[in-house]
């Protein structure tokens, strides 16, 4: 038996209501890619809340996608973020997506504990517009931990999946308390018309989201303002079903 859309949306939206227990909603951040926006509840990434991205693999490039990623979302919203990170953090890269130096207050840490604990208390402050912290393993008591604390101050909260050892990339598939979760993979640039390296691509595939759906987006790198942006070639080509996920073009 078929499902008409509204009914559909009207189921995703009471599931919503449900997880959200007596949350009050601090509203969503979009990321003005319809085909993106139109897969979140909301319409956006959720305010308040504890997310999740990872690189693809284990590479430089999918890790540096990810981190380029998280700072593009941070871009688009105001105030300061707090960035609790290893001594790899390289500016001039986050201004590049958005997200300027001067918006940035950094942590140095050296383990996960330290990793978890800044991010706590950052966002229990209340007047940050984001914590980021780049953890390897990530549980499900201090992910609830983390999403409660978001959800009390309305702090967007992005946990940085980064690995020193492969083996330690399994862990990504434990269950947590995050909204969403995402997986983001360097792809070829695009192409010009002229001898020259075009804009970077990334596969972006959301792998969770609370009363959502899964899927996967082609998008062009975010440009100095935060926002993704839709390869030219890929705007009216039909969505593609693979290994039980939705596949769209963003």
């Amino acid at each position: 038996m078929s499902i008409a859309p509204a009914q559909m949306d009207a189921l995703r939206e009471k599931i919503r209501r449900i997880e959200a227990g007596e949350r009050v909603s601090r509203g969503f951040l979009p990321f003005g890619a319809p085909e993106i926006d139109g897969r979140l509840p909301g319409g956006g990434l959720a305010l308040g809340a504890l997310h999740e991205v990872a690189g693809g693999g284990n590479g430089a490039l999918d890790g540096a996608a990810a981190a380029l990623f998280a700072a593009g979302i941070l871009a688009r919203t105001h105030g300061q973020i707090l960035w609790c990170v290893s001594p790899d953090l390289f500016a001039p890269a986050l201004a590049q997506a958005g997200l300027h130096p001067d918006r940035v207050l950094c942590i140095d840490t050296r383990s996960d504990k330290e990793v978890l604990a800044c991010m706590e208390e950052g966002l229990r402050h209340g007047g940050l517009a984001g914590v980021v912290g780049e953890i390897s393993r990530l549980a499900m008591t201090p992910s609830r931990r983390l999403q409660l604390a978001a959800e009390t101050s309305g702090t967007l909260a992005i946990a940085i999946r980064r690995w020193r050892r492969p083996a330690e990339a399994t862990d990504f598939g434990q269950p947590t308390a995050s909204t969403t979760r995402w997986r983001v993979s360097a792809l070829p640039a695009s192409p010009l018309p002229v001898p020259g390296v075009g804009r970077p691509r990334w596969l972006v595939e959301l792998i969770r989201a609370k009363a959502g759906e899964c899927a996967e987006f082609e998008v062009e790198q975010c440009d100095e303002t935060g926002r993704i942006a839709i390869p030219a070639e890929l705007v009216h080509r039909p969505a593609a079903a693979g290994d039980g996920r939705e596949r769209a073009v963003a």
